[in-house]
């Protein structure tokens, strides 16, 4: 409070170029690119000042199985990082876990049928890294994170396949 007037803390947040919270990510992006598939851009402000490391996960809740499926695991980001580039290479920064396809990197959306919601989750950590292996999966990086997420930001996009 300053002069009596209650100054507000800026608000973590992620954003992307690409497409705005709640819109449709763009096909190139996605698994009907082909092989290209590229990550989208993604940055992030305001994280908590004791902020040590970051985790990303890109989690689709709706695919038809049960706890839903991960996309994209990335632990370890360091606390000076603010924004990841389009095409993002795994292993530029942090340390890409396995994800739902059993590997790790970016694997775009590529749902079965209907429109799906994709969870770009940004979690702000107080330690500098998580001490797992390249291979860990969501369910590791969500143990090792416990009691220490000082923050989170979320970008949720959807998309839906176009009939053939």
């Amino acid at each position: 409070m300053i002069a009596g007037v209650l100054i507000a803390a800026a608000a973590f947040s992620l954003t992307s170029p690409a497409f705005k919270e709640g819109g449709s990510i763009p096909s190139k992006y996605t698994c009907d690119a082909g092989q290209t598939n590229p990550s989208p851009a993604l940055a992030w402000t305001d994280a908590p000042a004791n902020t040590k490391s970051f985790v990303l996960i890109m989690h689709d809740p709706d695919a038809p199985m049960a706890g839903g499926f991960t996309h994209w695991v990335l632990f370890d980001i360091p606390a000076t990082t603010k924004q990841l580039p389009e095409g993002f290479q795994a292993g530029s920064v942090g340390v890409s876990g396995n994800s739902g396809f059993r590997r790790g990197g970016y694997g775009g959306p590529c749902p079965p049928s209907g429109s799906h919601h994709y969870h770009f989750m940004l979690s702000a950590l107080d330690v500098p890294t998580l001490g797992l292996k390249a291979d860990a999966t969501k369910a590791d990086v969500d143990k090792a994170m416990q009691g220490h997420v000082v923050g989170t930001a979320e970008l949720v996009g959807t998309y839906q396949r176009q009939a053939k």
